[in-house]
């Protein structure tokens, strides 16, 4: 199952940009500030250049690497969660999601307007967080009166999600975000079940001009220390430069980064920073038909990770058969890599890391 991921951010920052270089939609969006209720919904590939080396060495049909769903909803402004603008109709298509990426802008352009005026990360930030958790805070108390009508027959569930509700009460009254709280695994367990968005970890994407590609300016700063205090993460992107990237050949694209002085395609770092955020990461399966990465958390055991291709393969497990890259580059087969003895027979303990390549035997 992808990763999904919601874009939230005020009108005007560059949400619209950033999403159509994220999924190659061709022409960029209108400047209008409430432009649809309706979500883009679109499907990225996260780059990962070992399935390519797998295929040197491995002859397949396709690669198929992991992805990641990509919800972009209307800019969120000031007062949203009273009716303002388009107010939070839209919502409910992010209350699901796996993470935020929070695009802030951190540009000046006097052709492009802001909001409220001027640019300020930092107030954008807090205008978000504001709306989000006011949002939030509606969800919770109409759960709380339900849930703490059904503690009262001393059910055991009802009576945790009516605390749990309550604690999560205490930020959102303040306007913050229910992702300063800390919670048992219990309590994460069943916060997972509430669709609250302030739950939700943040990625902030700073968009920057072109003359701050690596976001070393003062408006880039400030944000990069704010999720520091919060333990989110930032990446500067110049959603301008990401478009046009995203238009070109692979040869254009790579003599493109290089004059720019970029390794790969901001996006690409995007990926893998939401992978790292999330504690995500990949294993392979490889064969004639097809190469693919899949998707599991870090501490994923053998069995949890087969079912993610299938849950019969969860339920039948019998042993994994695992090797490295390493071992490919250096053996060339898989027969060469089972003759020398390399490849690994792991049973339902194994906890799987990132880049091992597998065969699961599984009987149902």
């Amino acid at each position: 199952m992808a990763l999904e991921v919601g874009i939230v951010g005020l009108p005007n920052v560059g949400k619209s940009t950033l999403f159509n270089a994220l999924t190659r939609a061709g022409a960029l969006a209108a400047n209008y500030p409430f432009a649809t209720i309706e979500p883009n919904v679109g499907v990225v590939d996260v780059p990962d250049g070992r399935l390519e080396t797998i295929r040197q060495f491995i002859k397949s049909e396709k690669m198929i690497p992991a992805q990641v769903r990509v919800v972009d909803i209307a800019g969120i402004v000031r007062g949203a969660s009273t009716g303002e603008g388009l107010g939070n109709k839209f919502l409910s298509h992010i209350r699901e999601v796996d993470a935020i990426l929070h695009i802030v802008r951190c540009f000046e352009d006097a052709d492009i307007t802001h909001v409220d005026g001027a640019v300020d990360p930092i107030r954008d930030i807090e205008t978000i967080d504001t709306e989000l958790a006011l949002a939030d805070l509606e969800t919770v108390l109409s759960a709380l009166d339900k849930a703490q009508r059904q503690a009262r027959s001393g059910d055991k569930e009802a009576i945790a999600r009516a605390e749990l509700l309550k604690k999560v009460r205490v930020p959102l009254d303040d306007a913050k975000p229910v992702r300063s709280l800390t919670f048992t695994p219990d309590e994460a367990k069943l916060l997972k079940t509430m669709g609250l968005i302030t739950a939700r970890k943040v990625l902030y994407v700073a968009n920057v001009d072109e003359n701050d590609i690596h976001g070393h300016g003062p408006l880039v700063q400030a944000v990069r220390q704010r999720a520091e205090i919060e333990g989110g993460v930032v990446v500067p992107v110049c959603a301008k430069l990401e478009s046009e990237l995203a238009e070109l050949d692979e040869a254009d694209r790579q003599e493109m980064l290089t004059a720019v002085e970029l390794v790969e395609p901001a996006l690409a770092t995007l990926a893998h920073e939401a992978y790292r955020l999330l504690g995500l990461q990949s294993y392979f399966t490889a064969g004639p038909k097809e190469i693919r990465a899949w998707t599991i958390p870090v501490g994923a055991t053998a069995p949890q990770a087969a079912g993610v291709i299938h849950s019969d393969f969860e339920r039948g497990f019998i042993r994994a058969e695992i090797y490295t890259l390493d071992d490919l580059r250096q053996y060339k087969t898989e027969s060469a890599i089972r003759a020398a003895g390399k490849l690994r027979a792991e049973g339902k303990s194994y906890v799987m890391k990132d880049g091992d390549i597998t065969h699961f035997l599984f009987n149902v």
